[in-house]
């Protein structure tokens, strides 16, 4: 199931390097898949009958979600079929835990097994460390671990992963508008020198999100003074890793993936 950005061609190659044969439902903003994938089926959001016609039809045995869906998509999107309209009167109000469960059941009922969407990211889930050329200081690391305590709750309450933090206090947490918008917002209000910091909640489900960092991520930051920027190990993917690695030592950013108890 693929969402928009660079992630769903990154994962569908690495499901046809392990031998699977790739079915890519591409929504809009997945980009170009033919490379990857055996068979491309072109995918709304409000039409999900198509979608469950064809898992059927290519006798579809696992699924992977990969890419950015955005929950204003669901509130924009057009008409519902009636497909649609089923899932999204069993999810009720739109929570990420709702959702996903509405997803599951129906995947389920096809007898679909859903993947833990690391074992397609090869090297772009790291352990903890720094990336950058230089390390946080002193007050980064507290601002760090204060955006980390303030990450995990905000996700365990299905509202954002990202926060941004300076001297302690919190000028943004992600809600519906992304983690880019965020960063934009939160460096505005705090001025330079914030730092960012993306978690994840106790218990995130890795078969429908692994959130994930990138250029467009380190260009924000850095367009709004922040001097840091942290994500959790092994929970954070980072899009891009070299290009997004030298744009933040050009940038001047400490950029760190840190263990969830730092």
């Amino acid at each position: 199931m693929c969402g928009a950005g660079v992630l769903p061609a990154r994962m569908a190659g690495e499901a046809r390097r392990q031998g699977w044969r790739v079915v890519a439902f591409a929504f809009p903003g997945a980009g170009d898949l033919s490379p990857v994938a055996d068979t491309i089926v072109p995918t709304r959001i409000e039409a999900m009958g198509p979608v469950v016609e064809a898992l059927a039809r290519e006798q579809v045995s696992a699924v992977a979600f990969s890419g950015k869906f955005w929950m204003g998509d669901l509130l924009t999107a057009g008409p519902p079929d009636a497909v649609h309209a089923r899932m999204a009167a069993q999810a009720g109000a739109l929570l990420d835990g709702n959702i996903t469960g509405a997803i599951e059941a129906t995947l389920r009922g096809l007898g679909i097994e859903l993947l833990d969407q690391r074992g397609f990211l090869g090297d772009w889930v790291g352990a903890a460390r720094t990336w950058s050329a230089r390390e946080p200081t002193g007050s980064e690391w507290s601002d760090i671990r204060r955006g980390f305590a303030v990450a995990r709750v905000m996700a365990q309450a299905s509202v954002g992963q990202t926060v941004v933090v300076r001297r302690g206090a919190v000028s943004a947490v992600e809600a519906i508008e992304g983690t880019t918008a965020a960063i934009r917002r939160g460096t505005a209000l705090s001025g330079p020198g914030a730092v960012v910091v993306k978690g994840v909640a106790a218990g995130h489900d890795f078969r429908f999100d692994t959130p994930g960092i990138g250029l467009e991520t380190l260009d924000a930051a850095a367009a709004g003074g922040a001097s840091a920027l942290a994500i959790q190990a092994g929970c954070v993917l980072m899009l891009e890793r070299e290009a997004t690695i030298h744009c933040a030592d050009k940038a001047g950013m400490a950029l760190v993936s840190v263990d969830a108890g730092a």
